[in-house]
């Protein structure tokens, strides 16, 4: 099955927003071949399946933050009627349920596997941090150890000797 759209411009299009990684409707539209509008709608006529933890609309700070990060005209800034939904992973894969079209799940196979992707290297980077504390953990410990080696050579080092007496007759 050749690739609608690429792995890159997807990773692009995902967004961290109130500590989940997320889609925004309007980048979302431009994957399905459809407009803002129509998504919403279609997500509106079945918002029973859209909880806050699978979609939830950007606030006013959240938007302008948004803006701020994406280099965007100010043609589609002005064509901003309302504050964007954002959709995560979940919300991503119910819309496969709501928009019926053949491009719609392909595209919607392919965000999931990019969603599924990022898991997996955030997953990888945890495990490697803790690895890598670990061995730090393990290289002080060894630290601590070889400077009170060099602490005791250094006493070794340092003792004064008694001086020695002298044989002989004393005047």
């Amino acid at each position: 099955m050749k690739n609608l759209i690429s792995q890159n411009q997807i990773e692009s299009k995902i967004f961290l927003i109130r500590g989940h990684k997320v889609m925004l409707d309007r980048d979302l539209a431009k994957l399905y071949g459809v407009t803002t509008s129509v998504l919403n709608q279609a997500v509106k006529r079945n918002i029973e399946r859209f909880p806050i933890d699978f979609m939830f609309q950007l606030t006013k700070e959240e938007t302008e933050n948004w803006i701020s990060q994406i280099v965007i005209s100010n043609s589609i800034k002005m064509g901003l009627r309302h504050y964007p939904y954002a959709f995560t992973q979940e919300g991503v894969a119910m819309l496969s349920g709501v928009l019926n079209s053949k491009r719609a799940i392909r595209v919607n196979l392919q965000v999931m596997r990019v969603f599924i992707k990022l898991r997996e290297i955030i997953s990888l980077h945890k495990e490697l941090a803790y690895k890598l504390e670990q061995l730090e953990n393990k290289y002080e410990k060894h630290d601590r150890q070889i400077y009170a080696i060099f602490e005791q050579i250094r006493e070794f080092l340092t003792f004064k000797e008694k001086p020695k007496r002298q044989i002989g007759f004393k005047k």
